[in-house]
């Protein structure tokens, strides 16, 4: 779809510091510009830190950290020989690839349309933002899926409402990016995150346990207070600014809007039902039946036997796009025969060349950063010189926060980052009396702050280009300007939050205190 002649984002009504943000942000280069530009800064500092000899004692291994000249000549011929692994190894790509190749048959069979045409008349106007908002949440545990699932038919969404699609998504991408640290319901993230934290706290007490829900008291407080923050914001700052929707040229397979659809769509929508029905028992099979649950990890305990679950949500999605909208678009008449099902296939995967172009350097940098090992050895000191000051339990919590938000703009891996600072930070801290599942819950605060407004984010690239099919000329800036309210809220209410809770000592999650109480102190009990 594009907009006629009206212009894809009307006067601002509000905001003129965001337009000025706007402004500036749009004077920086194109994202594959901005990621040269940093690949040449990181290959320049990389070959001076590394001539000076920095390094880093890792915390567990005892092993040597040295920063690496990416000018090497190991360094150089990986980044040569290496070039096709590294563009496709570069994780949100492939999900990406995969997802849009049923996605794309969903959307242009008409069945998205037909679909979402119906269910938003039922939706209350104002209940919108918030059921998306709790909806981006709750993908957390479909990870890098909940992109390029979530975000483009949330645009579709409001559209339908008759508002603008930029403001759904702003709001998926708020809750499922910008709100990391919170959800309603413990997932796999919790069990990776929990597990790096165990070894590191086991560092100190050998016997420590620790739940995989130890964290789930302080993120479902922080999704219940970050909902209506975001409601807020998407409504009475985002919305008005943006302005009314412009109109849309739909596209051929559209047709009518969902109340007036016609017999072979409503035929089309009946079988498609059926086939969605098919495609979840199949995963319900292959997730429950005793003895034949490939789907499941039999070897793991806890919430951490459904990872491969959660993994194969990607190869769901696409199957369920895909299924359902051959099966709607043949009972429509608005996919014909095997052609007309690659075709739409094809034309969903044209749609995400320029996506492809920003993802080669930005794999590029991204895994050059990592040749270099600058982030894990600044992390090592940064988590040292968080140890060297003396400050009150909050806000020692609260630096800890800042350290892992600014980490986030350079090193976009949350538990890559937490691998090499846990050891660290979470020792420290116990010995002061912060518990380690307070201590994850402060880090995984500071992590999420960052990821909605910083053009090296790994999907960053991604949103924007979602983005552009709404407004063609929606720059990084635009981007940056529409997200940073998000942005800063969450930030002042996540900060408050982590003070309050380690000030008051309020148990992090089940069986998780916020305060610890040294071996020493409690065999002197």
């Amino acid at each position: 779809m594009t907009a006629k002649s009206e212009p894809a984002t009307a006067p601002a009504k509000s905001g003129a510091w965001l337009d000025r943000l706007e402004r500036l942000g749009n004077l920086l280069p194109d994202p594959v510009v901005i990621f040269l530009i940093l690949s040449g800064a990181v290959i320049i500092v990389s070959a001076l830190v590394a001539a000076t000899g920095w390094s880093a004692v890792h915390p567990v291994t005892g092993k040597v950290l040295h920063v690496q000249s990416l000018l090497s000549v190991e360094n150089v011929r990986k980044l040569l020989v290496d070039m096709p692994d590294t563009l496709t190894g570069f994780p949100p790509l492939g999900l990406v690839l995969v997802v849009i190749l049923g996605a794309s048959v969903a959307e242009r069979s008409g069945l998205f349309h037909a679909l979402l045409g119906g269910a938003v008349r039922r939706i209350p106007r104002a209940a919108m933002t918030p059921a998306l908002f709790l909806l981006g949440l709750l993908s957390h545990h479909a990870a890098d899926a909940a992109y390029i699932v979530i975000i483009p038919l949330s645009a579709l969404v409001y559209k339908e409402a008759g508002r603008h699609p930029l403001v759904g998504i702003a709001a998926a991408y708020a809750g499922i990016s910008g709100a990391f640290a919170a959800n309603l319901i413990p997932g796999q993230f919790d069990v990776l995150m929990l597990g790096i934290t165990q070894a590191a706290a086991r560092l100190v007490d050998p016997v420590y346990p620790i739940n995989p829900l130890g964290n789930w008291g302080f993120t479902l407080a922080l999704g219940l207070i970050l909902t209506p923050v975001a409601w807020f914001i998407t409504d009475r700052v985002i919305e008005p600014r943006l302005g009314p929707s412009p109109t849309y040229e739909a596209n051929e397979a559209d047709g009518a809007v969902a109340s007036d659809l016609n017999a072979d769509q409503k035929a089309g929508l009946r079988w498609a039902g059926i086939a969605a029905l098919v495609i979840i028992a199949l995963f319900a099979v292959l997730t429950l039946t005793p003895g034949y649950t490939p789907l499941i990890d039999d070897e793991a305990k806890g919430p951490a036997r459904l990872e491969p679950f959660y993994r194969a949500l990607i190869a769901g999605f696409m199957l369920l796009f895909l299924v359902c909208g051959a099966v709607y678009g043949h009972f429509a008449r608005t996919v014909r025969g095997t052609k007309g099902l690659i075709a739409a296939a094809a034309e969903g995967v044209k749609t995400l060349a320029p996506y492809i172009v920003i993802v080669f350097f930005a794999a590029h940098f991204v895994a050059m950063f990592s040749w270099s090992n600058l982030g894990p050895v600044m992390a090592v000191h940064g988590a040292e010189a968080l140890k060297a000051i003396h400050l009150p339990t909050p806000l020692l919590l609260l630096v800890l926060l800042l350290i892992s938000s600014v980490l986030d703009i350079l090193i976009g891996s949350a538990s890559a980052k937490w691998t090499i600072m846990a050891p660290v930070v979470v020792p420290m801290l116990m010995l002061l009396g912060v518990a380690p599942e307070m201590t994850t819950a402060a880090y995984r605060m500071g992590d999420s702050i960052f990821n909605i407004i910083t053009p090296v984010a790994s999907n960053f690239p991604l949103v924007l280009i979602l983005c552009r099919r709404w407004a063609p000329e929606f720059g990084v800036g635009s981007l940056i300007a529409l997200m940073v309210p998000y942005s800063m809220a969450f930030a002042a209410f996540g900060l408050t939050l982590v003070v309050l809770w380690s000030a008051m000592g309020l148990p992090v999650g089940p069986g998780a205190p916020a305060t610890y109480i040294p071996p020493t102190h409690a065999s002197a009990q």
